[in-house]
């Protein structure tokens, strides 16, 4: 009985030995998983009732940078990670994705409530259960709380200023993509005039609104990149230009650029201070996220809605923001810095019809800007008269 006993125990150990070396060979055959993206649940209190996604790449090291992307509205958080190119970045240089989603339960267009004063003030609302997610990914992902970013679209581009105003203490940088100033409307009905044809106020007007919203703050201020299409009939032209006079005034340089650069797909870029703010116009692109698919180290995302095929913003994102670690070139050629002062400058005072009609100023959204400084004119008709300087080729600005 005790022969027999021990013949099982036997038989029974190299049958163990036969499975867990079958297992080993297993697990040497097949891949490892690979990232996906995944929903999180307990993230916080979550007093906005929004939904959680996160990418985290094969890899990722401690102490990684975190990137947070907002949708658009009729968009989800998969739809944004999927066509927007982010993750191709993540997987490259190794950064975590936080990705909010939105509900038709709280917008029935699933929009974030960039416009609802609940939802963009400090410690409440929308605002607050990102930051929570942010919050979550710091104590669970070892995400490095000095390089935390956002990036939205639309809608999302809108909530990604609230969080870089109620939030500077959290967010290194941001991208506003078709987006607008932060507090241009505080509820649904100003929401749609602050779009098209939008809200005009000075700097320090919007500059007052940002400082407000965490007041007696007086840390550093994130960095802030703009994109915008001129042909956006959603969120009008004029938005961008909006954007551009809050952050700069926010971040204590002029609104008057230190250099110039042309990109491709008839991109421009506005570089402010040094290199605090980026404004890029997408000439003839109307409302989305610029994409550019292709292989290459700078294309990325897929052409479909709100993702519109011109030169890849993502790419340009996350260099502006540092993800690469330094290891990229410049994204953009040489910058040529803005033309000095002639000796013998021109001055003209016309209508601003006039102007934009000779070529010395520009229209976008019913307005007229000074061409090369892009400073706002006032209305783009024959009843609003200025007085434009030329200081170089196709470089104006106002007064005399």
């Amino acid at each position: 009985m005790r022969r027999s006993s021990s013949l099982l125990a036997r038989l029974a150990g190299a049958a163990a030995g036969v499975v867990l070396a079958a297992a080993a060979v297993l697990a040497v055959a097949l891949p490892a998983q690979a990232a996906t993206l995944t929903q999180v649940t307990g993230f916080g209190s979550n007093p906005g009732n929004l939904a959680m996604y996160a990418y985290r790449p094969d890899g990722l090291p401690a102490n990684a940078p975190a990137v947070v992307l907002l949708h658009g509205c009729t968009q989800n958080a998969s739809g944004y990670f999927t066509n927007s190119g982010w993750q191709k970045y993540a997987d490259l240089w190794k950064f975590a994705l936080i990705v909010p989603q939105q509900s038709s339960a709280n917008n029935s267009s699933s929009c974030f409530n960039w416009f609802q004063t609940g939802d963009t003030t400090r410690g409440q609302g929308e605002a607050l259960s990102i930051k929570q997610m942010v919050d979550y990914a710091k104590t669970n992902y070892g995400s490095d709380a000095s390089r935390i970013y956002v990036s939205g679209l639309s809608a999302g581009a809108a909530m990604s200023a609230v969080m870089l105003a109620t939030y500077p203490d959290v967010f290194a940088a941001g991208s506003v993509i078709a987006g607008l100033p932060y507090r241009c409307a505080t509820d649904s009905t100003s929401a749609y005039s602050c779009m098209n044809p939008g809200v005009d106020k000075t700097p320090a007007q919007w500059g007052d609104l940002v400082r407000n919203a965490y007041s007696g703050y007086a840390g550093p201020r994130p960095r802030v990149v703009i994109w915008h299409g001129t042909s956006d009939t959603t969120a009008a032209p004029m938005n961008a230009v909006e954007s551009r006079d809050q952050w700069t005034n926010v971040l204590g340089v002029s609104q008057t650029p230190t250099s110039t650069a042309s990109l491709p797909a008839g991109t421009s870029l506005e570089v402010y201070g040094n290199d605090r703010v980026r404004l890029y116009r997408v000439s003839g692109m109307g409302h989305g996220t610029p994409v550019d698919p292709g292989s290459a180290t700078d294309q990325c995302g897929t052409a479909t809605a709100y993702f519109l095929d011109t030169i890849c913003s993502t790419y340009r994102d996350a260099l502006f923001f540092g993800l690469d670690g330094g290891t990229s070139p410049s994204p953009t050629p040489t910058a040529s810095p803005s033309p000095s002062p002639t000796a013998s400058p021109v001055c003209v005072t016309a209508s601003n019809y006039a102007h934009v009609t000779a070529g010395r100023a520009y229209q976008s959204g019913g307005y007229a800007y000074a061409l090369g400084s892009n400073q706002k004119m006032g209305l783009y008709n024959t009843f609003y008269t200025t007085t434009l300087k030329q200081t170089g080729p196709s470089y104006w600005v106002i007064g005399c």
